[in-house]
């Protein structure tokens, strides 16, 4: 890979420059604020520590993404993001269902063929083709949604809350080359706004649900 290969994938981005997408690059201080506002909350709670340690990692990804637009930067930006997926589900394994450590774990990597398998399904649909990759997510947390809200209301109302803010972000993803024309900022921030609010209401709903414990009979 040319890691310092100049990447111009939005709306925004009119030149080179670190100052090229300022309001993609400030809207980064949510996934910062969020992640601060987990960790405080989250005393004693390994998981929702851990995880609010990889949500500040991606506002810095998605920061140095923003700014410098080059191939590592990439890099760092999508690491923490696949990074995260893979803990709250490891995560999600082991509180809400309740798993051993090793089913958990292995119930985290098997997103990987799944993400391999739905993406390019996703990228035949026009619309979700822009953010194939990531429609796979909100889908999975509402199949949790679906088969935990019986058993556990409140996790299961807290996922489906979770997957329509990702839906409603990943839809301000997909229209930020569309609506270029129309508004020349784009709303690839709305992408960070929404994905901040969703990934940290995603660690609260953990750590609520380690503080309450499973429902008698669940």
């Amino acid at each position: 890979m040319e890691w310092s290969r100049a990447i111009d994938g939005y709306c925004e981005r009119l030149a080179p420059g670190f100052w090229a997408e300022p309001v993609n690059l400030l809207t980064n201080v949510a996934f910062l604020v969020a992640a601060i506002w987990c960790w405080r909350r989250a005393e004693g709670l390994v998981l929702p520590r851990l995880l609010a340690v990889v949500l500040f990692a991606i506002g810095v990804g998605s920061g140095l993404f923003h700014s410098f637009a080059m191939a590592w930067a990439a890099t760092a930006d999508t690491t923490p993001i696949g990074l995260f997926i893979l803990l709250y589900v490891y995560a999600a394994n082991r509180v809400y269902w309740r798993l051993p450590a090793w089913g958990a774990a292995l119930g985290a990597a098997a997103f990987i063929p799944w993400t391999m398998l739905l993406t390019p399904a996703f990228a035949m649909l026009p619309f979700f083709a822009v953010s194939a990759f990531y429609w796979p997510v909100p889908l999975l947390i509402a199949i949790y949604a679906v088969l935990l809200w019986r058993r556990w209301p409140m996790v299961g109302r807290g996922l489906a809350l979770g997957a329509a803010i990702l839906c409603v972000s990943l839809a301000f993803r997909s229209l930020d080359e569309t609506l270029c024309a129309a508004w020349p900022v784009g709303t690839h921030f709305m992408w960070h706004l929404l994905n901040a609010a969703m990934l940290g209401w995603m660690i609260e709903l953990l750590r609520r649900a380690l503080l309450a414990g499973p429902p008698r009979g669940g």
